[in-house]
């Protein structure tokens, strides 16, 4: 279980959020728009970073913009 060290790896880059405003979920209770990420893992679709729960989350790479 290979994403359960996650949160011990080093950041890959950072990130901004650009918009919270999903389509069919709900992500603006972990996102914040303007604020900056760490990334942890990509995939071709998704980003995984530590959200606002302190959790990392799986998140579309459309609501976000590379620094």
């Amino acid at each position: 279980m290979n994403h359960y060290q996650w949160t011990n790896k080093p950041t890959i880059k950072q990130i901004e959020c650009v918009h919270a405003d999903a389509k069919k979920f709900v992500v603006n209770n972990v996102l914040t728009p303007g604020k900056i990420y760490d990334v942890k893992n990509e995939t071709d679709e998704f980003y995984f970073i530590i959200d606002n729960s302190n959790r990392i989350g799986g998140f579309r790479k459309e609501y976000f913009k590379e620094i």
